[in-house]
């Protein structure tokens, strides 16, 4: 019996060493995880320190560094910043890899960015302040299964914009999601050479918006439940301006019809609740290819920008003008059922045009041309099979005098525009 009891506790503990050896494994390894250098070398920062170390590697990095973050749930309570060019920040994945900015007291944004050849791929921004993530100023920058999110619903105290690369080349988001920011989900915002692609939208304000950028293509997204889907357009008094040559199409934008949340002080405040997609002040446009349906406002609105009464344009180098718009080949149905009459000018237009619009709007104004009154051929404004869509022009320069529900006018062709290509991505046609 002596020999059972002595041979039992020797068991207990040896037993009890292997748990203690794979716990303190298991231990050294999660904190290893939070961070991984080229040369080898790993972080053995305590759980607790994540937010500490996690910024002094993004300080300390080297072109070239790969920091890796383990799977979990981590507060942050400060924004985190990046300097250094040629980094990737890699999570284990949108769902496992959270970084939540809800209790955050300094800083406007969760993430900061001013870096070339960035990549940031597999983890989630919640609950930031102000932005999710924002990028200035970088040329080679991949954002890719990036999830960005306020979980407390669609609120206008929410960050205004959650993917946020603003002033950059060669930009590429892809199989990404942004969930309720109250002004853009997806923003790319004066830059050059973008693809937005395979990402998923939902309870913005504005679903995916280009605005005041040059060669952009947006397919394969689904854009759904925000005030609007996917958006391209330019704005005065920002330092780029000629924004055009944006390609939008293969894309699913269905029943954007949230309501408006954004702050009243916002201009994306007087964007029409139910709006799939919106052309306004730009040239070379190509919406093809898509499937649009149950938009309330209107699935596709084509407008001329018109400022506040109180804030007349000032900029010598904007034009709020449209042309070279060509719609085709798309899947449209549904549109225009409950126009967002909170808007003045929506309200008065259905006035004339009835309670009801339809899927197509044009706006019908028309840049002058020396002077003089432009024409349909110097807009350019092309719409063609696109199924049994309606249409609905209604002369906004003089008061909707003039309502036409004939698309004839405008059944015409563009060339196509030209594929964008990207140093980090091999093939750019549609699908890929």
């Amino acid at each position: 019996m002596t020999k059972n009891i002595l041979r039992t506790n020797y068991l207990l503990s040896y037993v009890n060493r292997i748990v203690l050896a794979v716990v303190s494994l298991a231990l050294l390894a999660f904190a290893a995880a939070c961070n991984s250098e080229p040369n080898g070398q790993s972080s053995t920062a305590p759980v607790a320190d994540f937010q500490k170390k996690l910024q002094e590697d993004l300080i300390k990095a080297k072109p070239g560094a790969v920091i890796e973050l383990p799977e979990g749930k981590f507060s942050l309570d400060k924004t985190l910043s990046l300097k250094v060019d040629k980094v990737t920040i890699r999570g284990k994945g949108m769902d496992k890899t959270v970084l939540s900015f809800k209790g955050q007291t300094a800083g406007s944004a969760g993430m900061l960015v001013k870096a070339n050849d960035f990549v940031i791929e597999d983890l989630a921004l919640e609950d930031a302040a102000g932005d999710a993530l924002k990028i200035e100023d970088g040329t080679n920058i991949t954002i890719r299964r990036v999830r960005v999110e306020w979980t407390g619903g669609s609120k206008e105290t929410n960050g205004p914009y959650g993917i946020y690369p603003v002033t950059c080349k060669n930009v590429l988001i892809e199989e990404s999601v942004a969930i309720a920011a109250s002004d853009a989900g997806i923003y790319v915002g004066q830059s050059e050479n973008v693809i937005v692609r395979r990402n998923r939208a939902e309870r913005n304000v504005a679903g995916i918006e280009i605005e005041n950028t040059k060669h952009a293509d947006v397919y394969d997204n689904i854009a759904t439940n925000n005030t609007g889907g996917i958006m391209a357009f330019n704005m005065p008094d920002l330092p780029v301006q000629g924004g055009g040559q944006v390609r939008i199409y293969n894309n699913k934008i269905i029943g954007n019809n949230l309501a408006n949340f954004a702050p009243t002080s916002q201009i994306v405040a007087s964007l029409p609740t139910g709006t799939g997609v919106l052309v306004l002040a730009i040239k070379g446009v190509e919406v093809f290819k898509n499937f649009i349906k149950d938009n309330n406002t209107a699935n596709i609105n084509i407008a001329t920008f018109a400022p506040p009464e109180d804030k007349p344009l000032k900029d010598p180098n904007y034009s709020p003008f449209n042309a070279s718009i060509y719609i085709h080949d798309n899947e449209i149905s549904g549109g225009g059922k409950q126009p967002d009459v909170r808007l003045p000018k929506i309200a008065a237009l259905t006035k004339v045009a009835g309670k009801e619009f339809t899927d197509i709007l044009y706006d019908g104004v028309i840049e002058p041309k020396d002077g003089k009154p432009g024409t349909a051929a110097d807009a350019k404004i092309c719409i063609e099979n696109n199924g049994a869509a309606g249409f609905l022009t209604y002369d906004a320069a003089n008061g909707f005098k003039k309502i036409v529900r004939d698309a004839k006018a405008y059944k015409c062709s563009l060339p196509a525009l030209a594929t964008v290509s990207l140093p980090q991505v091999s093939a750019t046609g549609g699908g890929l």
